[in-house]
Parts: structure tokens; C-alpha cells; sequence
């Protein structure tokens, strides 16, 4: 009888290898083979298995054999000591996420980053980490949601209504229009229709064909976790209305923050396990693995990650359509950024002007002049912001309040009565009336208020937190002609949310 002792003789090596070789050997011999002819196949098999043919004994045998046999390229080199970068409110964030962005700027295609104030712990980098990469996406660096965005519609003053007497329409279309919780989608007979569906890089690769349905489901879902949709008050001052190119006063709005759902989450997970194997990394950096834009591996990923960015902004606008529809409602303005996402960009490392691929994983761009949309934790205030194209931060920005904990840690740590008491007293409501402040551009500082990182903002009408209670890269004066002209303290942040 063949064991594993005459195997071994014959040059088989210990390990997994000879179970599957003995396996086949007893098939072979139960099938009327002789022991001598079932050894000279294993034989020949070792000596060269790539003359074994698909549907030939041993083929897979032989695959494995030949798996065994290549050479695992070396891990790919990376920095002693991480370039330097800069940091928005590093006394506020966790030394975990400080780290992480260490290990990113150890990566060899890295060349510049920053860390917006709402940074914290994520995977692979931290959420707020912005990371400019050589020739090369990190899956993992855009994040798993990608194309993550806010978007604010605006409509005119006489829709308030809908947050007094309509109130309840409002409640309706809130819970009709859109769909939330874990691999939320719509019905068959109640999915929506956009262009995006059209797209013909639906076509571009076999994964994408694959998502085209679960993405027709889930357009127009909103999905869980700190994903909401949300109604209020939006103040908007003279500043503010050059911005948005509508008359200074009150006017209704509808704020979004959702992603890609299911399909920027499949594309993630693909891309991010074929780049772990294209890029070998120490094990405590494999998170950080990139595909070079220079493959087709890194094409398709980009592919991957511009529709997933065009469908994520289709979910929002289907989103807004059928709730102004539902409400009776025209939109004068609006404001859509996002997140987790990679940009072709040029900006100027070590005095010379690069062309580089940024990834804003919880980061916003902030371009001089772009807007924005910076959301308060629930029950404060939400903004509208508008960068400065500060070049330290990338030109980017926070995209939220950031956290002190997550949602679990908050469960298990805070008494609800406590909880739901803050939320009776706070301005916002949840399904109910909000209250949003339009921050413009922060040109009455003049640089002066060391609050000037990646935006800015003055308003008359931010009195409920004024001076010192302002987001940390949003300052927001109460007086608008003027700012104290002292670093802005940032306003605590609210344990009942996570922030976007």
C-alpha cells in the first residue's frame, strides 16, 4: 500500500502536499491501477506537473504543485521613519489614529498627508486621514463606503411649513422615501430609475456587471450606520448668499449623508484583497496595500471607484427628488461634497508642483472657493463651509463632528435616560425641527485667528454657538463683521452620534 513514508522517499515534501498526493494515489489504485503505474504518475507529476492537462488524473494535484513552486515576491520596501504631516487638533484625537497615519506615510508611494480634527481610528488609515500617493490607489485608503457624501438641498422660505403645520408629511416622506438598515433596499415594484443605471461602465468588468441589480434595489437607500437624512432651518447671511447665489434670509433645507452601499462595498472588498496580493507589506501595514494606476488592475479599480462614485451621488439625488416631490417642493440650491474617495491632483511637495493621487478617507476636499457641507452631531448644528485651498491640509477638511466614542462603546457606557433628556433639550430633533447655520468664507479674519486651517466661516446668525462653541476647522462668530480674533476652542462633541 502506497504511504506517506514512500512518498517521501520519492521526493515529496512533508506538509499538505502528500495528503492530497495520497488521496490520489487510493482513488487511483481503487480504480484497478497498479501501486507501480500509480507511482510513476506521482512521479512524473513531481518532476514536471505542468504536462498535466485539465481533465487529466491529478490535474489539480498538479496545480497545487506548481503553486507550491512560485516564489512569493519580496515585501515591498517601506520607510524606517514616516514623512512628516500635519495635524488639526492632535490633543483631541486618539494616539491610535496619530499612529495609523504613521504607518501610511512609512508606504514608499506616499508623499504627502495631513489629519483633519475629526480624525479617528479606521482601517488601514483613520477616518480624517489624507494620504497623496505616487502613481498608485489603496483601496483601502478611499474606505470601504466609497464615495461616501452630504448633500444639502435648499428650497424657498414659504416651505418651512413643513416643519410646523406639515410636520407630519414630512415624518411620511422621511420614512417612505428612502430605506435604512443593513443591505436595505427597495422592492421590485418600488425601485427607483436614474440615468446612472444606463452607465456603460456597468459593462467595464465582470464585477461591475455583476452589481448592476443591487444597485437598482438599493438607489435611493440610505443604509445604516451614521448614515442619515435630515430637515431643517438653514440661516443663510449676505456672505453666505453670494455662495449659494440665492437672496441672504431663512429657507428650508433637506441634508443627506449616505454612500455607495452594497456595490462600493463589493468593490472595496475585491480590490482590496487582489492589492494585498499584488503588494506585499509587513503584516502590520497589509491594510495598506495599492495598486499602481499603471496596471490594469489599478484601472479597473479606478473604473470601479468613479461609477460607485456616480452612483452614490445618484442615490442622493433620487433621494431629494422623491421627498421634494412627496412635499410639494422646488429647490433653488444646493450643495453635494464627498468623501472616501482618490483625486488626480497636483499640489507642490518639497517645493516642486507633483501630480498625485489624494485619498480623502473622512476628508472633504476644500478647495479655495468649494463648497461644503460639515455636519454637527445630533443635536447641534450643521454647516455649509467653504475652503480656503489651504495647501498643508491638501486642500481638504473635515467632513464631521467627529467622535469621542463609538455607537457600542456609547450604548454600554451612557444611561439613555441621560441621553434622551439631552435630546429633549437639544435644537435638533430627531424626524422633527432642526437647525442648520450657513458659515461663508472667512475673509474678515484676515489670517489672524489661528483658526484659519481648511475652512473658515463668519455669520450673524450663529448665536447659539458662538466664540469659543464652533466646529474645530469651521471657526463661527457671532458678531459678522467681525471675529475676536482668538483661536477657536473646539465645541465638545456630542456622545449620541458618531459624526459622519
Amino acid at each position: 500500500m502506497i504511504d506517506g513514508h514512500a512518498l517521501l522517499a520519492r521526493g515529496w515534501p512533508s506538509g499538505p502536499l502528500i495528503g492530497d498526493a495520497l488521496a490520489l494515489a487510493h482513488s487511483l489504485t481503487a480504480a484497478g491501477l497498479s501501486e507501480a503505474d500509480v507511482l510513476a504518475l506521482l512521479d512524473r507529476l513531481w518532476a514536471d506537473p505542468a504536462v498535466v492537462g485539465a481533465g487529466q488524473p491529478g490535474f489539480a494535484l498538479a496545480q497545487a504543485v506548481l503553486a507550491s513552486r512560485v516564489v512569493p515576491p519580496p515585501a515591498s520596501e517601506v520607510r524606517d521613519a514616516p514623512l512628516d504631516f500635519p495635524v488639526w487638533g492632535r490633543e483631541l484625537i486618539d494616539p491610535g489614529a496619530i499612529r495609523q497615519m504613521h504607518d501610511a506615510m512609512r508606504l514608499p508611494m506616499s508623499v504627502a498627508g495631513a489629519l483633519m480634527p475629526d480624525a479617528h481610528i479606521g482601517y488601514g488609515v483613520p477616518i480624517g486621514g489624507v494620504v497623496a500617493l505616487d502613481g498608485a490607489v489603496a483601496p483601502y485608503m478611499v474606505g470601504v463606503d466609497i464615495a461616501c457624501r452630504m448633500m444639502l438641498s435648499v428650497y424657498p422660505a414659504d416651505a418651512l411649513d413643513v416643519l410646523g403645520d406639515r410636520r407630519d408629511a414630512l415624518k411620511r416622506a422621511l420614512r417612505d422615501e428612502t430605506r435604512f438598515g443593513i443591505g436595505a433596499r427597495f422592492k421590485p415594484g418600488q425601485r427607483r430609475q436614474h440615468a446612472v443605471l444606463d452607465d456603460p461602465d456597468w459593462a467595464a468588468t465582470p464585477l461591475l456587471a455583476s452589481l448592476h441589480d443591487k444597485a437598482h434595489a438599493q438607489l435611493g437607500t440610505s443604509g445604516t450606520g451614521n448614515h442619515f437624512v435630515d430637515a431643517g432651518r438653514l440661516a443663510v447671511g449676505p456672505e453666505g448668499a453670494a455662495a449659494l447665489a440665492v437672496p441672504d434670509g431663512e429657507y428650508f433645507a433637506l441634508l443627506t449623508h449616505s454612500g455607495s452601499r452594497g456595490v462600493g462595498a463589493t468593490i472595496a472588498d475585491r480590490y482590496s484583497k487582489l492589492a494585498r496580493a499584488e503588494t506585499p507589506l509587513p503584516p502590520e501595514l497589509q491594510a495598506l496595500a495599492w495598486l499602481g494606476l499603471d496596471t490594469d488592475l489599478g484601472q479597473e479599480y479606478w473604473t470601479s471607484m468613479e461609477l460607485a462614485g456616480r452612483f452614490a451621488s445618484a442615490c442622493h439625488h433620487t433621494i431629494h427628488d422623491a421627498l421634494a416631490t412627496a412635499l410639494g417642493l422646488e429647490r433653488v440650491a444646493h450643495v453635494e461634497n464627498h468623501h472616501n474617495f482618490a483625486w488626480r491632483e497636483t499640489h507642490e511637495v518639497d517645493g516642486q508642483a507633483r501630480d498625485v493621487v489624494v485619498h480623502r478617507k473622512g476628508a472633504t476636499p476644500a478647495g479655495h472657493g468649494v463648497l461644503g457641507v460639515v455636519p454637527g452631531s445630533q443635536g447641534h448644528p450643521s454647516y455649509v463651509v467653504q475652503g480656503l485651498g489651504a495647501a498643508a491640509s491638501l486642500t481638504s477638511a473635515s467632513h464631521g463632528a467627529g467622535r469621542q466614542m463609538g455607537r457600542k462603546q456609547a450604548i454600554r457606557t451612557i444611561d439613555r435616560a441621560e441621553r434622551d433628556a439631552w435630546l429633549v433639550r437639544a435644537p435638533r430633533r430627531a424626524l422633527g425641527r432642526s437647525r442648520f447655520c450657513l458659515c461663508c468664507c472667512c475673509t474678515a479674519l484676515g489670517g489672524r485667528a489661528s483658526c484659519c486651517t481648511t475652512t473658515c466661516c463668519i455669520t450673524s446668525s450663529c448665536t447659539a454657538v458662538c466664540g469659543a462653541a464652533c466646529c474645530r476647522t469651521a471657526c463661527c462668530c457671532a458678531r459678522r463683521a467681525a471675529c475676536p480674533g482668538e483661536p477657536c476652542q473646539p465645541r465638545p462633541r456630542n456622545w449620541t452620534h458618531d459624526g459622519p
